[in-house]
C-alpha cells in the first residue's frame, strides 16, 4: 500500500520544512565533529576560559571515583553500593548506554528502578510529593549490582528476550525483542512482593543545557490534555534546591527538574556518592551502609557538582548531514505528515540562560519534553510523580544519525530499555498516542519507509 501525502498535508509539510531543515540543530553551539567523538565536544561558542571549565568538568565526569578513605580525597566516597565508578561508564563517549550483552555482564549502563505501590497513607502521600515514588523498603529506588569490598551487591540483573514478528504491508518481516527482566542473587533477602521494576539505559548527553534553556511557557504551550489523540502533559516534580514542585525536564519520565539535580541524583544512586542535594545515598537501614568509611557528609563538593553540571550543559550537538539529499527531504515530509511532530516538536528558541552560550539559540531537538501514553507494549507499569506506568517523556531525536558511530557498533540500542536495535524497530514499538503513526509506517512502501529512516538518520 503506497502511503501518500494529501494536498493539505503536503502544503503544511513544505511550509514546516523550511524551518525544520537546519544545518545547526544546536544553533551556535553546534559542532562539525563527526566519528566516535561526535558527542564529546564543547559548545563551539564557548569562550576560551569557559572551555577550561568544560575540561575540568570533563575530568570529573570521565575519571573513576574510589572508596574512602583515599589520598584522592576529591574523588573518594564510592559506594558502598553502586552501579559504576564513573559517569562515562554509563554514558559511553557521552552517548547512550546499552543493556547487558549477556547475563555474565554487569548491567553498568542500564539501571533498574525499583518502587512499590503507595498505600494512601498521609506519610506516603507526603513522600510522593518530594520523591515521586515509594522506594522498595530494603533495596531503595534503584538496584545496585556492585559493591565495595566487604559489602554485598544488591542483586544480579538478567535480561532475556521474547520475540515476535511484525509483518509490514509490503511483506517485510521485522523481529521485535521484548525484554524480560529477572534479578537473581538478592543480597539482602527477597524484595517486597509488589515491587515494580523499570529497566532504563543511559540517554545521550548532547544538547542538555539547551533543553534546560527552553522557556517553561513554550513547553507548557504544547500541553494538549484534550487533544486530537495527542495528549502531552508536563510532569511536575520536586526541586530539592528550591524546595518546591516545578516542571520536570530530564530523565525517561521527566522526573528531574534540572541538570544539577539530575547529576546529583546520579552521583547518589549510581555511585553511592552524597552531595548537598542528596545527603544520603540509596541505602536502607537493613544494608548497614554506615559501617563503611565515607568521603564526608557531602562527598561531591559544590565546586565539583558545578563543574560536572557545566560540562553536561555544554556538550555540543553535532551538525546535521545529508540535508540536500532528496530522500531525506521526502522522509521529512513523511515524518510531518504522520503527525510525529505532535510529540517530537522540531524547533524552539531558547530563553535567557545564565550561560550566554545557551541563550537565544534557535535549536532543533525534536522533542516537547512532555509525557505521552506510548501504549501497553512499552509500559513499565511504574508511576513516577505524575507520569503513569504507560507514559514516557518524548526523547530528543537530534544526534540519531551518529548513534552507531559513537557507540562503535553496527546496531544501536533505542527506546528506554534498549530493546530496539534499529530505528525501524523503535518505530514499530510505538503505541498508544502514536498507534496511528505506527500503522501508517506498517502501510508504507519500502521506498517511503527508507525515506523516513533516511530523514531520521540525518538528524
Amino acid at each position: 500500500m503506497l502511503f501518500r501525502l494529501s494536498g493539505a498535508l503536503l502544503c503544511a509539510a513544505l511550509a514546516l520544512n523550511a524551518q525544520a531543515n537546519p544545518a545547526k540543530p544546536g544553533g551556535d553551539t553546534t559542532t562539525d565533529k563527526t566519528g566516535g567523538n561526535a558527542f564529546s565536544m564543547p559548545a563551539v561558542n564557548l569562550s576560551f576560559d569557559k572551555r577550561l571549565d568544560f575540561s575540568v568538568g570533563n575530568s570529573f565526569f570521565r575519571n573513576p571515583w574510589v572508596t574512602a578513605p583515599a589520598t584522592t580525597d576529591a574523588r573518594d566516597g564510592l559506594g558502598p553500593l553502586f552501579n559504576t565508578n564513573a559517569c562515562q561508564s554509563c554514558h559511553i563517549k557521552d552517548g547512550r548506554g546499552h543493556p547487558p550483552h549477556d547475563n555474565s555482564d554487569n548491567a553498568v549502563s542500564m539501571l533498574v528502578r525499583l518502587s512499590i505501590p503507595a498505600d494512601g497513607s498521609p506519610e506516603q502521600q507526603a513522600w510522593l510529593t518530594t520523591h515521586g515514588v515509594i522506594n522498595e523498603p530494603t533495596y531503595g529506588g534503584q538496584l545496585q549490582d556492585m559493591a565495595i569490598p566487604g559489602a554485598r551487591p544488591e542483586g544480579k540483573v538478567n535480561i532475556r528476550y521474547q520475540t515476535h514478528v511484525v509483518r509490514l504491508n509490503d511483506g517485510t518481516r521485522v523481529e521485535l525483542r521484548d525484554p524480560v527482566l529477572t534479578v537473581s542473587d538478592w543480597g539482602y533477602g527477597k524484595p517486597h512482593p509488589e515491587t515494580m521494576f523499570s529497566s532504563r539505559i543511559a540517554p545521550p548527553m548532547i544538547g542538555l543545557g539547551l533543553l534546560e534553556a527552553i522557556d517553561e511557557t513554550d513547553l507548557l504551550a504544547r500541553e494538549q490534555p484534550d487533544g486530537d489523540g495527542i495528549s502531552g502533559r508536563a510532569n511536575r516534580v520536586w526541586d530539592n534546591q528550591a524546595q518546591a514542585t516545578v516542571l520536570g525536564r530530564f530523565g525517561w519520565k521527566a522526573g528531574q527538574p534540572s541538570l544539577r539535580q539530575q547529576n546529583a541524583s546520579a552521583f547518589a544512586g549510581d555511585m553511592g556518592i552524597t552531595s548537598s542535594l542528596f545527603l544520603a545515598d540509596d541505602c536502607s537501614p537493613a544494608q548497614e551502609c554506615d559501617r563503611f568509611a565515607n568521603g564526608g557528609k557531602r562527598e561531591v563538593s559544590e565546586d565539583i557538582l558545578d563543574a560536572v553540571t557545566f560540562y553536561s550543559q555544554h556538550l555540543a550537538v553535532p551538525a546535521r548531514r545529508q540535508l540536500d539529499n532528496p530522500e531525506v527531504q521526502a522522509g521529512e515530509q513523511l515524518f510531518l505528515a504522520l503527525g510525529c511532530s505532535g510529540c517530537h516538536t522540531p524547533s524552539y528558541t531558547t530563553g535567557q540562560h545564565h550561560s550566554p552560550a545557551l541563550s537565544r539559540q534557535q535549536i532543533y531537538p525534536y522533542t516537547d519534553l512532555l509525557l505521552h501514553d506510548m501504549g501497553e507494549g512499552l509500559a513499565d507499569n511504574r508511576p513516577e510523580f505524575l507520569a503513569s506506568g504507560r507514559e514516557w517523556r518524548t526523547p530528543p531525536l537530534w544526534g540519531l544519525g551518529y548513534a552507531a558511530e559513537v557507540a562503535g557498533v553496527e546496531d544501536s540500542f533505542y527506546l528506554h530499555d534498549g530493546r530496539a536495535r534499529t530505528l525501524l524497530e523503535a518505530l514499530l514499538w510505538h503505541g498508544g498516542e502514536a498507534e496511528p503513526a505506527k500503522r501508517s509506517v506498517i502501510a508504507m512502501s519500502s521506498t517511503e519507509r527508507a525515506q523516513l529512516i533516511a530523514f531520521l538518520e540525518s538528524l
